[in-house]
């Protein structure tokens, strides 16, 4: 029986505003708390593209435009949830639509109760630091963002 590799593509979208602010997700899923950039799975069928847009509607009913390609994992990575190796690939965006959701101020600042939450906050490219992101690729790209400030 042979080892069948297990790939898990995400995609991600750098949202920054008018003030200089980079837009994070606090999320709470499968049992554990996590702040990341916006985006997650790609479905199968669908491109990259499609899919960032899809992750947008869904999690912030916002329709956004990519302007370009930041970043694509060029290193092993092991998904914190499961065996498969992740591949993310990172676009800068920009939104289309207004912005309607509440932004929070505090970490994890969620409104109501259950097994999965989500809430969004600003954060000053000034102030970005890799310790804001859970995830290690996450942290990565906000190196990468840091430096190129």
């Amino acid at each position: 029986m042979s080892n069948k590799p297990c790939f898990n593509v995400r995609v991600y979208g750098l949202l920054i505003n008018n003030n200089n602010e980079l837009l994070i997700s606090d999320e709470q899923e499968y049992g554990m708390r996590f702040s990341k950039f916006p985006g997650g799975g790609l479905e199968y069928g669908e491109g990259l593209i499609e899919g960032l847009k899809r992750e947008f509607m869904e999690e912030c009913n916002m329709s956004v435009e990519i302007t370009a390609h930041f970043y694509t994992t060029d290193f092993f990575v092991k998904s914190a949830f499961n065996d498969s190796q992740l591949i993310s690939v990172y676009y800068r965006v920009k939104n289309t639509s207004d912005i309607t959701f509440a932004a929070k101020t505090l970490v994890f600042d969620f409104d109501g109760e259950g097994d999965i939450l989500q809430s969004f906050r600003w954060v000053k490219l000034s102030d970005l630091k890799p310790c804001d992101l859970t995830f290690p690729i996450d942290q990565y790209v906000a190196e990468l963002l840091i430096k190129e400030l």
